[in-house]
């Protein structure tokens, strides 16, 4: 069976230091016809399950804990039997929104994550978040980035548990390391590639975001 790899965008409301803003998330199913899983549950958990339909959610993987991408995941993981997963260095952004819920596992770095014909490591690349990771899968060519790699640069560090400089470090390191023609597919927004982004690190440096 094929794998294939599905956006759901969804609407919502992000919510840190005090600020709200309206946004629209990118939920990402990878997977075939009987087995996936769903990268950031963003805003709307019957919308997720419509989605995935009859097929078996194994995982719901969390590229970071901004409450944009976790705060669906408690109510899809009820409805599904899904087990959720998170970096443990997020837990502190995990329990502004989720206070009475932990995640049921915890991503470490070059973990691999197999279902369905996809074979995803977990990159750890924080400076967006500190328990930020992005999910690398060779052989689909592609990179999950949640918010840390987007068109045109890295993600916001302009808030709590965000730094500019370790951003671009993950950035650097982790992703621009990748094959050029890797398909970089992102927590907000439009796909782009790494060799795309590649040539632009040193205009992301000046301009400090």
């Amino acid at each position: 069976m094929t794998t294939r790899i599905e956006r759901l965008v969804t609407s919502g409301q992000f919510t840190l230091d005090g600020g709200t803003w309206d946004v629209e998330n990118n939920v990402w199913i990878v997977g075939d016809e009987r087995e996936v899983i769903v990268i950031d549950a963003a805003h709307d958990a019957e919308a997720i399950v419509e989605a995935v339909a009859d097929r078996r959610l194994t995982a719901i993987v969390c590229t970071h804990a901004h409450n944009d991408h976790i705060d669906a995941a408690p109510a899809l993981a009820d409805l599904t039997g899904a087990t959720i997963w998170l970096h443990p260095d997020d837990l502190p952004l995990w329990k502004l929104t989720h206070p009475d819920r932990e995640p049921d596992r915890h991503l470490a770095d070059g973990q691999v994550l197999e279902t369905a014909g996809a074979d995803l490591t977990v990159l750890h690349t924080p400076g967006h978040a500190l328990g930020a990771v992005c999910l690398h899968d060779p052989g689909l060519g592609v990179v999950f980035t949640g918010d840390t790699l987007f068109k045109g640069g890295p993600g916001a560090t302009g808030r709590s548990y965000s730094h500019f400089p370790t951003i671009i470090d993950s950035i650097r390191d982790r992703l621009l390391t990748l094959p050029p023609e890797t398909k970089v597919l992102t927590g907000h927004g439009d796909a782009t590639t790494i060799g795309a982004e590649a040539p632009h690190l040193e205009e992301w440096l000046k301009r400090g975001h």
